[in-house]
């Protein structure tokens, strides 16, 4: 039986949607009474929508960027402001602050991209760095280092004469969860579209690309863009479900620990960095109870990983798929 599975063709993409879908649902009866885990699972559909993101920049165009956490940040503080201050309704505001988040996106790849490997990488991680400084030091706007709190969670919405409400941490999982389902399926068409194939010709040989008659900087500036406003739309949903908004949430730091998931998962695959974001959210919560030898178990299967999977989880996974094929033929 598995034998037939393992032969079969490719899973139809409704089928693999679906579920998606049904998994999504059943998470949260699967650990019914566990605030604590149910946190994590918004963790992670939010960790997931920053590695996809970071993916399109580093996995598929293969521009080095280290200052995703500087995106990640201008989404949650711009919707926190637009709502607190300017009087936005929730929705507005989320979708203003994730274009604000491409704005800068594209700003910051209009002068980086002309920088190349780790000059790149010293350079967006310099904005997310800056980033930081500013909202550390901002007081009359951002509140500094003592933070925005008290922030409200998305408002209700009525589905089929139902009010959803927000403030049940379920429906907010559902919430975030389907928005990274949607952005996740948006993502992939793209990628499976000549978009896709103009950017992983860049990202193997952007002197071959150009000399094909490609623009080589734009489609840096349009990933960069894409992938700042995704990275923008998770932080938009950052200050709703943590209720409170620090700028130490937003440290350059962050940004290694997203490129970890994209490089734990697979890069340059659609599901990789979705592997990779519920294995390293997930791995340093099971690790707690040792307490901070945590960290250092954390710290060698990351280097394990680097060492011995160097595609990544996805690749190790169907590298055992292809040898269990051939032991059963």
């Amino acid at each position: 039986m598995s034998k037939l599975i393992l032969n079969s063709k490719k899973i139809p993409s409704w089928v693999f949607y679906a579920l998606t879908v049904f998994v999504i649902l059943a998470l949260p009866t699967l650990i019914d009474g566990s605030a604590y885990w149910r946190s994590v699972l918004i963790t992670i559909a939010l960790n997931i929508m920053l590695a996809i993101s970071l993916n399109l920049i580093l996995g598929y165009t293969g521009q080095l960027h280290l200052g995703h956490s500087g995106f990640y940040g201008v989404g949650a503080y711009a919707t926190t402001l637009l709502i607190k201050k300017a009087g936005f309704s929730f929705w507005v505001a989320v979708a203003t602050s994730s274009l604000l988040a491409g704005i800068v996106g594209v700003l910051l790849a209009f002068f980086a991209t002309r920088l190349k490997g780790h000059y790149l990488a010293i350079a967006s991680m310099a904005f997310a760095i800056i980033l930081h400084q500013i909202l550390l030091n901002w007081d009359t706007m951002t509140s500094g280092p003592l933070g925005i709190y008290g922030i409200p969670p998305p408002p209700p919405m009525n589905i089929l004469g139902n009010e959803i409400k927000f403030s049940n941490q379920v429906n907010l999982f559902y919430l975030i969860s389907f928005v990274a389902l949607i952005t996740y399926i948006i993502l992939g068409n793209i990628l499976r579209s000549p978009i896709g194939d103009t950017l992983r010709a860049i990202r193997e040989d952007e002197v071959s690309a150009a000399s094909l008659g490609i623009n080589t900087k734009l489609w840096k500036i349009f990933s960069f863009g894409i992938g700042a406003m995704i990275a923008g739309l998770a932080g938009s949903f950052y200050p709703s479900f943590v209720g409170t908004l620090v700028p130490d949430a937003f440290l350059v730091s962050e940004s290694f620990t997203y490129l970890a998931m994209v490089i734990v998962g697979g890069l340059g695959t659609m599901i990789g960095p979705v592997i990779g974001a519920i294995v390293l959210t997930l791995l340093p919560e099971l690790l707690r109870s040792i307490g901070d030898a945590r960290l250092l178990v954390y710290g060698i299967s990351l280097t394990l990983v680097v060492l011995f999977m160097p595609g990544g989880i996805l690749q190790a996974l169907q590298t055992l798929k292809s040898k269990f094929i051939k032991t059963n033929k």
